[in-house]
C-alpha cells in the first residue's frame, strides 16, 4: 500500500555482517514515533514515512481517507511528532568503522524539523523540498547515545508563531487569493505542498514525517576500485549492490541544448547538440586529478574531460561539495530527437557518465553511473507577431505557444495535482495509469501545478518514491513544471529566500537530464492576483514590486542559471514579457485590443477597450446557464485551465462511506467532501458546499434528465446523480477544449489548451477526469473523442441560431477526408444524411456546414426536442485511418423526447475475454455508459481499433462491442466476473 517495495530492507547485512557497503538505508533501523507528551509510542516503518501512515499501521487510527477522518484526525496535525531511530547497528558495522567520512543523506523532510545524531545537535530544517547532506563524521566518532532524533514541529503551529512576529509583514485580508482553505494565513511561510493546508479539491492533513527515504553514506579511502551506481542522486533500490568508494556523487545535471541557446536565446535548430554534465561530490580524500567519459553507447559516440580536481574539503564550498563539469559538443545529425507521443517518437539514449579520481600514479577510483535522456529542442515563444502575420489575420500582440524542435504545435493535456494526501505512500503503479491514462487520451502536455510538489524523476533518484518524469520521458508527455508557489502574495524575507533558492537549484538540476520538461514557471495564478489587486491597495506598488523582486528578478536568474534548455515564466498564467534580455515583465503594460501571454478575455471583449481587456485569467464559470455560451469563452493564444467539478463515482463513494445512509448527493459525509467553496476555516463541515453543491445540482437540471427519487432504490439515485454530474462536466470541458482548439485558426492563433485537473488525490466531488483510484470519469474518455488529432464538432449559437461544424486538425500536415452528418430521431431513424469531402490545413480548422434559423437546419417538419445529429469524420493520418465521432442536440436533453432504448449487454467471448457487445433495442441510449466492478480497473476500448470508448449515444441497429483492458497492478479483482459489469443511460435517471 504505501509503495516500500524499492527501498525496504536495503544492505541489511551491512549493518551486522563484514560487508563494506558505502549507502545504508535508514529505513533498515528500528524506529519508533512519539507525540509531544509521550502518551502515544508506536513503532514506525523508517523513511519514507508520515505520522499517519505509523498511526495508521499501530491501530491507532483509521484510513485517513474514510468517512470524515479529515475532520476527526484534526489533533495530528496539532501535535508535535518525534522520530527516534536506533543507530547502534550502525555504529557497530564495519561500513562505519572502516570510513573515513560518514554522510547523513535526508532527500525529504516534512517539513519543520530539529535534527539531533548521536546526542549532538546537528542541524534544524524548515523546506519539505530540499535535499539536505551532513557529513556527521566528528559526531559519530563521539556519540553521546546511539540515537538519530528528528522533532517534527506542526507546520500550522509553526506558520502560526512565525505569522505572530512582529518583523513578519502582514498581507491585505481583502486580495482575491487562494489561502481560506480550512488552514488559513500561514503556507506563504512555510515551504511546504500548499494543499496540504487544504484545497476545494481536496482533504487538509498538513501531514508531517520524513517522507522520503534516507541514508548513512560512508566514504572510503581510495582503493582503485570501479563503483557502478543508479543515477544520482542514487537512492539504492532492493537489488542494487554499491561498493565502497571514496566519493558520494551528492546531485547531478544532464542539460542538453542547443550550441549558443539560452534563456534569452531561441535554438538555433542546425546547430551542434551541446551536452553540459555536472556532478556535485563528496569526497573523503584530495585527489590529484580527476575526469569525466561520457558514452551515448547507442551511437557508439564518447569523450573524456579533464575536470577540476576533488578534494575532501573544497575551498570554493563551504557545504563540502565538489562541483565537476564537462560541456559536450555532439553534431546536430548525430541523434535523433525526442519527440511527444502524438508528434513523433519519443526517442531516448542511455548516457554513461563515469568519473575517474587519480589519488597517486597507480590508483584511481571510479565511479560510473547510466541514464536515460533525449535530445530536443523546447522553445516558448513570446516574440511580437510581424506586421505580416497581421495583415494574414492574427490579432496583434505576442506569441504565447511552445515549439517543438523548432516547430509551433498544439498542446492538449491536463493539469497534474498530487496524488495522495500522503506522499510517502503514492505507488509507481498509480502514478504510470494516470500517466498512460492520459496518454490513452491524445494528451501531449501535463503541467504540474505550482501549489502541490515537486514531482520525482524516478524511485531510484533522490528518494523519489515514485517515477514521475522518466515515465513521461519514456511515454513521450511533455511536463510543464512550476516552482511550488501558488495562489498568494509571498514574502521576501531573508530566511526565506536563502532556503528557497538551494531548493530551486536542486529540483532544476535534478530534472534537467528530462525530455519531457517543458518550462519551468515560478509559480501559479499569482501574477493575475497581485496586478488586479495593486491598484485597489493603499500599498500596492509595494505588493507589486515585492512579487516583480521574487518571480523576475530572484527566481528567474537561479533558473537560468541552472539550465539553458527550457523557459522560464513568472507565473502559470500571465500576460507574458516586455523583453527576455532583460527580463521584464509586461504585467499591466498592454496595448488595447492586443492579445498577451496566456489565459484570456471573455470571447465577446477581444478587440474592445475595457478593463477586462487586461483581466487574464483561467475560465471556472458555475452558471450553468452559460456553460455552452461561446461569448463567455475567452479569446487566448492559450489555455492553461478550466473546469467543471463531478461527483466520483458509486464505486469510488463505497471505498470511503461507511454507512448507508450516507449514499445521497447531499448526505452530510458526501457534502462534507465537498470543499467547493472552500470554508475559510476549520469550521465543519464546509459550510460553504451547498454553493458547489447547487452548482452541480442545477448544470444536471438545465441540461439532462433530473435523476429522479427511486424510493425502492436509493443508490441507483445516488448513482444517477453522480453519473449525470460527469456527464455536465465531459459535455462542458468538451465544448471549451474545441473552442480552444478551433482558435488555432483564428486571429487568437490558439496553440494549447490543458484542462483542469487529470487526477484526484481523494473520494470526493473535484474537477478531475481520473478518480482516486484510477477509474476514468465520463470526461477522460471524453477527451479521448476531442483531442484526438482530427476531430469535428458543432458550434451552436441559440440567441441566433447559428449552426457551424467544422474539422479541426492538430497535424503539421493538411488533411484531406471526409465528414457525414446524419439527423435521427430518438427512435434510432434515420432522417437525412448529407457527406462534405473536406481539407484542413496545419493546424487549423474547415468549416464543413454553416447554416442559421432552425428552418433550415432541422429535417423538415422536425422539432428540436425530437431530433439529433450523429457527426463522423474519417481521414488519413500518419498512414493510419482515424475517425472521430461527436453528437449534437438542438436543445437541451432535459427537454429531449427520449425513448426507451431497451439496451442489451452480452459478453462476447469470441472476441476475447471481458469484451461485450452492447445493442439498442429501442430508442437511442444518450449517452451509454459501461462501469466495470469495484475492485478493477482500466479501460473500455472499441473492440476493433482498440481507441478508448465509452460515454456514446447507442443507435439501433449499430451495435458496438467493447473490450475491457484490466490494470492488473491496481486491481484488487483479478478476475472479474462479466456479470459484475453493467450499463446505464440518461433513460435510467428517470425510469427503473
Amino acid at each position: 500500500m504505501f509503495g516500500r517495495g524499492l527501498f525496504q530492507l536495503i544492505f541489511s547485512t551491512c549493518l551486522l555482517g563484514d560487508a563494506l557497503a558505502s549507502v545504508v538505508n535508514l529505513a533498515s533501523l528500528k524506529w519508533t514515533l512519539t507525540n509531544a507528551n509521550g502518551t502515544i509510542n508506536v513503532p514506525s516503518i523508517g523513511p519514507p514515512t508520515q505520522a499517519h501512515i505509523d498511526l495508521l499501521n499501530a491501530g491507532l487510527i483509521t484510513e485517513p481517507l474514510l468517512g470524515i477522518n479529515d475532520f476527526t484526525q484534526r489533533w495530528i496535525v496539532d501535535d508535535n511528532w518525534t522520530y527516534t531511530g536506533d543507530i547502534s547497528p550502525f555504529l557497530k558495522s564495519d561500513a562505519f568503522k572502516q570510513s573515513k567520512k560518514t554522510l547523513l543523506v535526508f532527500y525529504g523532510i516534512d517539513t519543520i524539523a530539529n535534527i539531533t545524531i548521536a546526542g549532538h545537535p546537528l542541524a534544524w530544517v524548515n523546506n519539505q523540498f530540499r535535499q539536505y547532506v551532513y557529513d556527521v563524521s566528528d559526531l559519530l566518532a563521539s556519540p553521546r547515545n546511539n540515537e538519530l532524533v528528528i522533532e517534527l514541529e506542526s507546520a500550522w503551529k509553526y506558520g502560526l508563531n512565525v505569522t505572530a512576529r512582529d518583523d513578519t509583514e502582514s498581507f491585505p485580508t481583502n486580495v482575491r487569493t487562494s489561502d481560506n482553505y480550512e488552514y488559513p494565513g500561514v503556507r506563504q511561510w512555510v515551504r511546504k505542498v500548499a494543499s496540504d493546508f487544504g484545497w476545494d479539491w481536496g482533504p487538509a492533513f498538513v501531514p508531517s514525517g520524513v517522507y522520503k527515504p534516507a541514508y548513512f553514506v560512508t566514504l572510503t579511502a581510495p582503493t582503485g576500485g570501479k563503483q557502478t551506481i543508479g543515477t544520482p542522486p542514487i537512492s539504492p533500490g532492493v537489488d542494487e549492490v554499491i561498493k565502497p568508494s571514496p566519493v558520494f556523487i551528492e546531485e547531478s545535471s544532464i542539460d542538453i541544448y542547443k550550441l549558443g541557446e539560452s534563456f534569452s536565446v531561441a535554438p538555433k535548430e542546425d546547430a551542434d547538440w551541446i551536452v553540459n554534465v555536472t556532478l556535485g561530490v563528496q569526497s573523503s580524500t584530495d585527489f590529484r586529478s580527476s575526469s569525466l567519459t561520457l558514452t551515448l553507447p547507442e551511437l557508439s559516440i564518447s569523450k573524456t574531460f579533464n575536470v577540476s580536481s576533488v578534494h575532501a574539503s573544497p575551498n570554493a564550498s563551504s557545504d563540502g561539495t565538489n562541483w565537476v563539469n564537462a560541456v559536450w559538443q555532439i553534431p546536430d545529425s548525430v541523434p535523433k530527437r525526442w519527440y511527444p507521443h502524438n508528434l513523433g517518437t519519443p526517442q531516448l539514449y542511455n548516457l554513461s557518465v563515469t568519473l575517474d579520481l587519480k589519488s597517486s600514479a597507480r590508483t584511481v577510483d571510479s565511479v560510473s553511473f547510466t541514464t536515460r535522456t533525449g535530445f530536443r529542442t523546447i522553445q516558448l515563444v513570446q516574440s511580437r507577431y510581424t506586421d505580416e502575420q497581421v495583415r494574414a489575420g492574427i490579432t496583434p500582440g505576442d506569441n504565447w505557444h511552445f515549439n517543438i524542435n523548432g516547430k509551433p504545435f498544439y498542446a492538449l493535456g491536463t493539469n497534474i495535482i498530487p496524488f495522495d494526501p500522503f506522499y510517502a505512500r503514492t505507488t509507481p503503479e498509480s502514478v504510470r495509469w494516470v500517466l498512460e491514462s492520459a496518454v490513452k487520451s491524445g494528451q501531449n502536455m501535463l503541467r504540474i501545478w505550482g501549489g502541490g510538489t515537486y514531482q520525482p524523476s524516478h524511485p531510484s533518484v533522490a528518494g523519489g518514491v515514485y517515477d514521475f518524469y522518466s515515465v513521461c520521458d519514456e511515454l513521450g508527455i511533455l511536463a510543464w513544471s512550476e516552482l511550488i508557489f501558488s495562489d498568494s502574495l509571498y514574502p521576501i524575507n531573508d530566511f526565506l529566500l536563502e532556503s528557497i533558492e538551494p531548493e530551486v537549484r536542486q529540483n532544476v538540476r535534478r530534472v534537467n537530464r528530462h525530455p519531457s520538461n517543458a518550462q519551468w514557471a515560478g509559480g501559479n495564478e499569482i501574477e493575475g492576483i497581485i496586478t488586479s489587486a495593486a491598484p485597489r491597495l493603499e500599498n500596492g506598488t509595494h505588493y507589486l514590486n515585492e512579487y516583480v523582486a521574487l518571480f523576475q528578478d530572484f527566481l528567474q536568474p537561479i533558473v537560468s542559471s541552472e539550465t539553458s534548455s527550457v523557459p522560464y515564466t513568472d507565473c502559470s498564467t500571465t500576460t507574458g514579457v516586455l523583453s527576455l534580455d532583460p527580463y521584464e515583465l509586461r504585467l499591466k503594460n498592454a496595448t488595447p485590443g492586443e492579445i498577451y501571454g496566456n489565459g484570456g478575455t471573455p470571447s465577446h471583449l477581444p478587440n474592445t477597450l475595457t478593463s477586462l481587456t487586461f483581466v487574464y485569467t483561467e475560465r471556472y464559470n458555475y452558471d450553468a446557464s452559460v456553460a455552452f455560451d461561446y461569448s463567455t469563452f475567452p479569446v487566448t493564444r492559450f489555455m492553461n485551465e478550466f473546469g467543471f467539478h463531478s461527483m466520483p463515482s458509486f464505486y469510488s463513494w463505497e471505498e470511503v462511506l461507511t454507512s448507508p445512509s450516507d449514499f445521497s448527493f447531499n448526505s452530510t459525509v458526501v457534502t462534507s467532501r465537498d470543499h467547493h467553496p472552500p470554508a475559510g476555516s476549520l469550521t465543519f463541515p464546509n459550510p460553504n458546499a451547498a454553493q458547489g453543491q447547487a452548482q452541480m445540482t442545477s448544470a444536471v437540471q438545465i441540461w439532462l434528465p433530473t435523476p429522479v427519487d427511486f424510493e425502492s432504490n436509493l443508490n441507483k439515485t445516488f448513482t444517477q446523480w453522480c453519473y449525470s454530474t460527469q456527464i455536465f462536466q465531459s459535455m462542458a470541458m468538451v465544448a471549451q477544449v474545441a473552442w480552444y482548439r478551433h482558435g488555432a485558426g483564428k486571429g487568437e492563433n490558439n496553440l494549447g489548451a490543458l484542462v483542469w485537473q487529470l487526477n484526484d488525490i481523494w473520494q470526493g466531488v473535484s474537477w478531475s477526469s481520473v478518480e482516486y483510484s484510477g477509474r476514468w470519469k465520463v470526461l477522460q474518455y471524453g477527451l479521448v473523442g476531442i483531442f484526438s488529432p482530427l476531430t469535428i464538432y458543432p458550434f451552436w449559437t441559440a440567441r441566433n441560431q447559428t449552426l457551424e461544424v467544422l474539422i479541426i486538425s492538430d497535424r503539421w500536415e493538411s488533411v484531406r477526408g471526409t465528414a457525414q452528418l446524419t439527423w435521427l430521431d430518438w427512435n434510432g431513424t434515420a432522417l437525412s444524411t448529407e457527406k462534405h469531402e473536406f481539407e484542413v490545413p496545419s493546424l487549423n480548422n474547415s468549416v464543413v456546414l454553416q447554416r442559421t434559423g432552425l428552418g433550415s437546419i432541422l429535417p423538415e417538419g422536425r422539432n428540436e426536442t425530437d431530433v439529433w445529429m450523429l457527426m463522423n469524420v474519417t481521414a488519413e493520418v500518419d498512414a493510419k485511418t482515424v475517425t472521430n465521432e461527436q453528437y449534437f442536440t438542438p436543445t437541451s436533453l432535459a427537454n429531449a423526447n427520449l425513448v426507451d432504448p431497451q439496451i442489451s449487454l452480452t459478453p462476447n467471448e469470441d472476441s476475447g475475454h471481458l469484451t461485450f457487445t452492447l445493442s439498442a433495442k429501442g430508442g437511442v441510449a444518450a449517452w451509454t455508459w459501461m462501469d466495470h466492478p469495484a475492485g478493477t480497473i482500466g479501460v473500455f476500448v472499441d473492440a476493433q481499433t482498440g481507441v478508448p470508448t465509452n460515454g456514446f449515444y447507442l443507435v439501433p441497429g449499430l451495435d458496438r462491442t467493447l473490450r475491457f483492458e484490466m490494470n492488473e497492478a491496481l486491481s484488487r479483482v483479478k478476475n472479474p466476473s462479466p456479470d459484475d459489469f453493467v450499463v446505464r443511460s440518461l433513460w435510467d435517471n428517470t425510469h427503473i
